[in-house]
């Protein structure tokens, strides 16, 4: 069974928040943790919903992949993450095939090879909603410890959502940023990952990451993203420098 001794606490995502370059990155940065920390054996995508001014908007994802299966259920106003939004209780699906509740958004997202997900709300000031949604294409694959260790995360994101929000605007990143933000995100990610699991500032997570970077000969890209697909391998270890090559 993964661990998840590495999820960060309320206080850690409020230090990364404060010393991520914008709001787009530290969005984009924390759904990539999320995938990477919560993911264990079974690979998962992760996605974070709000819903605020009367109309849902996924403010961040983990991969394309995790923001197109988000907003295929806003074209039906309806679906397991705006359901866990707007009731504020967890949706779990184990298998979308066999599952008649949303028949119509299971048929639209065949193609990705979904087979369950997992919703949980997260508390929001009044007048908006939010939600951690967790993908996966594998058949049951968020037991028990999976789903206590989502919700434990979710709440921890609660006080640090709240906090952007009031500081944001409810704008999405640009289309044309897109991809640009999420390679730069996919390093502040790695970067802020080396910062909770070595307690150090983010000059020195930086320093550790190119360090890494120069050894190997590699983009800090290519680094920082098989640093954070290795943090969910339970084989690896979650202890200080196990994502070194």
């Amino acid at each position: 069974m993964a661990q998840y001794n590495a999820v960060p606490t309320a206080e850690e995502l409020q230090d990364l928040l404060l010393e991520s370059p914008g709001f787009s990155e530290f969005l984009l940065g924390l759904t990539t943790i999320s995938a990477s920390l919560l993911g264990g054996e079974t690979p998962m995508l992760c996605a974070i919903t709000v819903e605020r001014d009367g109309g849902p908007a996924t403010v961040a994802s983990s991969t394309e992949a995790a923001r197109v299966l988000d907003e295929k259920q806003y074209e039906f106003d309806d679906g397991p993450c705006l359901t866990a939004l707007r009731t504020g209780q967890m949706v779990q699906i184990p298998d979308l095939h066999s599952d008649i509740r949303w028949r119509g958004y299971a048929n639209a997202i065949s193609g990705a090879h979904v087979r369950s997900m997992l919703a949980v709300p997260i508390s929001t000031d009044n007048g908006s909603g939010a939600a951690l949604n967790c993908y996966s294409n594998e058949v049951g694959a968020f037991d028990p410890d999976t789903v206590v260790a989502v919700q434990r995360y979710a709440d921890s994101l609660s006080r640090t959502l709240r906090l952007a929000l009031r500081m944001h605007s409810s704008d999405p990143y640009p289309a044309g940023l897109r991809s640009v933000l999420e390679s730069r995100a996919v390093v502040d990610a790695a970067i802020s990952l080396i910062m909770m699991q070595n307690r150090c500032s983010r000059e020195s997570a930086m320093k550790l990451l190119h360090l890494a970077s120069r050894n190997t000969d590699r983009r800090l890209h290519e680094i920082a993203r098989d640093m954070l697909t290795r943090s969910g391998d339970p084989d690896q270890g979650t202890g200080k420098h196990d994502w070194t090559p």
